[in-house]
């Protein structure tokens, strides 16, 4: 069952569907014709990579079921369930919260210490003017770190993903990737993240840090693992696969919470780019996860920093809870808007251009690597590549700062710093000052003690870390702090290896880049506004801030590669504390998005189909020729697949074995006949799951019999049959062979009644198309069932018939056999 897909790194789960048979035999439709979605090559879709993957990632087979199968065993199992409140789902939730805000933690202090270690290194170097040495030092260990970042996806982590973004949210919408929240996954992803980020390549912690946050949710909710051979006793009500994918969406979003300090953002970004199916209750319990993740992180980092107890425990400064603060807000004014919808169209082109290059980047690297015969050396050459990536940001994060000069810093009375804290985050730049002469300080007229610093531009800029060299470009009232030279450098060289960076062999993020990409244009655009009109003190043209802008631009550029907007302006306010700028940057984000939608899908949307990641939007969008079509004008006849092969309520055993033996689809409809000389008509569905756990207790089997008085007495219970996978896949296929070839089983049947769904989705088929697929989605359906109007199954419609090659395929084909007045 592992290698029959071509997509065998991401196959969704309805494509283990209801098996279809072909007019012209009893066989059925074999697996391998499901590689058609995937095995066309388009201009926008990389899809012929999908048969490499099929060497390194198996098929996981996992069900997709919002709702559990309303049977008559899953009726009697609730009966004798007791009325149970809540108070354990919050419990999960806390302790989700809990941890990933502690992991959220760890990370931010490993990488902090990493880098400060880094440079402490080539410290002396700087002072004396060695750049080479120091080139050298950084080099050295950037590349042991790389090494290890690299070898730990590339060797280690069995699900390897250069984010792991992508793949969650393929998950939550369906699709069964193996290995995502394996514990070997997260070990991996949390190394290789703060390893990656610590080398100096251009990335952030964020997408693996949403990873992390999942796999947390995933692993505390169901206590089981298979790697570890764990499966534990607790909270067992919630292994199955709806309160599982709760519990992930809850994760993933506490890792953004936790990573931003931003609770209300993690919240909406699950709900606007991570979650496909919410509720009002999943709402309330992502938030509860997320403010613990938050508080989590705030308190540990209230008292340490660097693993060394600093004190004030408990006591959340805003210059340490607030991600890059902004002290000094400044009053709008309405000509403020216009250069704000300027920020906001550049956004979305150069956003639409990031993701437009970055996928060309990626789609020559898989076609590389692809090329590759032997896996190892296939695995070396991806190393080989993030090691030359990273030997390129150290050569210009080292030696381009050597051709800017000193610029003095804006002179600071020492009175005005409110305690050392202050001083040393926000007037002293450690290595910034890369060669610059030392500080000096003298006392004034009015006896206040001065202090006068100079610093290297392009150094502030390309050789700290991201975090801090956005904090630079968002600090107020610094309107020539950065010239045109270092500012538009660092955009270009940054935009270029940053775009390079993204896919490859290290579990890396792209926020972190992305704001700071904005801020740089952003504080260009201030800039060039405060050249044409000066630096303005009175109160109506104060708004006039290269700093200001540099925020704007950063929101503007996050949304024109992401195109999120509401999640993305409530994380600007929670980073920056610049609650006055909140009706600019919702401007500029949405400006961004209109403009890069123009061009193409999001980042993440082109990373979902370049990876082959089966995935069904909110709305289908399908195109024939030129014109977009309308569904509602189709039906669900339309994108069915017409022979279906349907089971009874009474089997028999050995057809059903051979059955299950030669397919590998997730469940069949089921049909009975009301009175003997009726058609036989839809009745409900049911799993392969089931019925596999079912065939493994031939206690259950009887002898052919007539019909009312067949019936089992003492069926299996809710539990036995309900699984997300087969326990022992070798064992079943020994059962299944014997009771294929043992002459006994041709005598013996079995009742399905009690376990089939008869709650199950069924639609006719001259119903809507744009409605059927709503339902679908919607409801999270595995299967729908299309029945005529005597309730007679005449087809089915399954995940893969709704992704958007297959259906304006058959659309297509569709509107060629149908006259213009109905086509049209």
């Amino acid at each position: 069952m592992s290698s029959l897909f071509s997509c065998t790194r991401h196959v969704d789960d309805g494509e283990e569907e209801m098996l279809m048979a072909e007019d012209h035999g009893p066989d059925l439709i074999h697996p391998h014709d499901f590689r058609r979605p995937c095995s066309i090559s388009r201009s926008d879709l990389a899809y012929s990579h999908c048969k490499e993957d099929e060497r390194e990632q198996p098929v996981a087979h996992e069900s997709l079921d919002y709702l559990p199968s309303h049977s008559g065993v899953y009726k009697k199992w609730l009966q004798e369930k007791p009325y149970r409140k809540e108070w354990d789902r919050w419990l999960l939730m806390g302790l989700i919260g809990t941890a990933v805000g502690m992991l959220g933690f760890l990370t931010h202090q490993i990488i902090d210490s990493l880098i400060t270690l880094k440079w402490d290194l080539v410290e002396n170097y700087l002072k004396d003017g060695n750049f080479h040495l120091t080139w050298v030092c950084v080099l050295g260990t950037g590349l042991a770190m790389i090494l290890v970042s690299s070898s730990s996806v590339l060797f280690f982590c069995p699900a390897g993903s250069p984010s792991g973004l992508p793949e969650i949210i393929g998950y939550l919408n369906g699709t069964s990737i193996q290995h995502l929240f394996n514990i070997k996954t997260f070990l991996g992803t949390f190394v290789s993240c703060v390893l990656a980020v610590a080398a100096g390549l251009f990335c952030g912690p964020e997408g693996p840090m949403v990873h992390l946050g999942a796999i947390l949710g995933c692993g505390l909710s169901q206590l089981q693992s298979d790697t570890l051979g764990i499966h534990l006793p607790f909270f067992t009500r919630f292994q199955n696969s709806a309160d599982k994918r709760s519990f992930i969406t809850a994760g993933a979003g506490a890792g953004i919470a936790s990573v931003f300090r931003a609770p209300i953002g993690g919240l909406l970004f699950t709900l606007e780019e991570v979650s496909s199916f919410w509720n009002i209750r999943l709402a309330w319990q992502t938030f509860f996860c997320c403010l613990m993740a938050t508080f989590t992180t705030d308190l540990l980092s209230s008292s340490l920093y660097g693993f060394v107890y600093r004190g004030h425990f408990g006591f959340f400064e805003a210059e340490k809870r607030i991600l890059f603060w902004v002290k000094n807000l400044l009053d709008m004014h309405v000509l403020a808007f216009i250069p704000t919808i300027l920020l906001g169209m550049l956004g979305g082109l150069l956003g639409a251009l990031f993701v437009s290059l970055n996928i060309k980047i990626n789609k020559l690297r898989m076609r590389f690597f692809n090329s590759i015969p032997k896996s190892s050396v296939r695995k070396t050459s991806k190393l080989l590549e993030t090691m030359l990536i990273l030997v390129c940001t150290t050569t210009v994060t080292v030696y381009l700062p050597y051709f800017f000069s000193c610029t003095p810093v804006m002179n600071v009375r020492d009175g005005q710093l409110r305690n050392n804290s202050e001083i040393r985050n926000l007037f002293k730049r450690e290595i910034s000052e890369y060669g610059c002469s030392p500080s000096t300080s003298w006392i004034g007229p009015d006896g206040v003690r001065y202090s006068n610093r100079t610093f290297n531009q392009a150094a502030a800029l390309l050789v700290e870390n991201g975090k801090q060299g956005i904090t630079y470009l968002f600090k107020r009232g610094t309107h020539e702090e950065f010239g045109y030279a270092s500012l538009c450098t660092a955009l270009a060289f940054y935009f270029i290896l940053c775009c390079w960076t993204a896919g490859s062999a290290v579990a890396s993020g792209l926020v972190i880049p992305m704001l700071y990409t904005g801020a740089l244009y952003g504080r260009i655009i201030g800039l060039i506004l405060v050249s044409i009109f000066g630096v303005q003190t009175n109160e109506y043209g104060a708004w006039i801030d290269p700093g200001l802008f540099a925020a704007i631009g950063a929101a503007s550029f996050f949304s024109g590669v992401s195109r999120l907007t509401i999640s993305l302006t409530v994380i600007m306010v929670e980073i920056t504390n610049d609650v006055q700028s909140l009706l600019l940057i919702m401007l500029a984000v949405m400006v961004a998005k209109m403009v890069g939608d123009f061009f193409n899908a999001s980042l993440y949307s082109s990373l979902l189909r370049l990876k082959c990641i089966p995935y069904l939007d909110v709305e289908p969008f399908v195109h024939h020729g030129k014109k977009w079509l309308n569904l509602e004008l189709f039906s669900a006849r339309d994108v069915m697949e017409p022979h279906v092969r349907v089971l009874h309520l009474k089997e028999n055993i050995a057809s059903l074995a051979q059955l299950l033996a030669s397919t590998s689809h997730g469940g069949f409809p089921v049909v009975c006949r009301p009175k003997p000389d009726h058609a036989e008509v839809f009745q409900g569905t049911i799993k392969r799951l089931e019925l596999c756990m079912l065939l493994e207790n031939e206690h259950i089997f009887e002898p052919e019999t007539n019909y009312e008085s067949f019936s089992s007495s003492h069926p299996l219970s809710y539990e036995k049959i309900t699984v997300e996978k087969l326990p022992n896949l070798s064992r079943l296929t020994m059962l299944l062979n014997r009771y294929t070839t043992d002459p006994r089983y041709q005598q013996l049947f079995i009742n399905l009644e009690p376990y089939i769904n008869k709650s199950a989705m069924s639609v006719q088929a001259h119903f809507s198309l744009q409605r059927t697929y709503i339902i679908f989605r919607t409801l999270g359906l595995r299967h729908l069932t299309v029945v005529d109007p005597q309730n007679q199954v005449v087809g089915v419609i399954t995940r893969k018939d709704l992704m958007p090659f297959p259906l304006e395929e058959r659309l297509r084909l569709q509107l060629a056999s149908q006259s213009p007045d109905t086509g049209e």
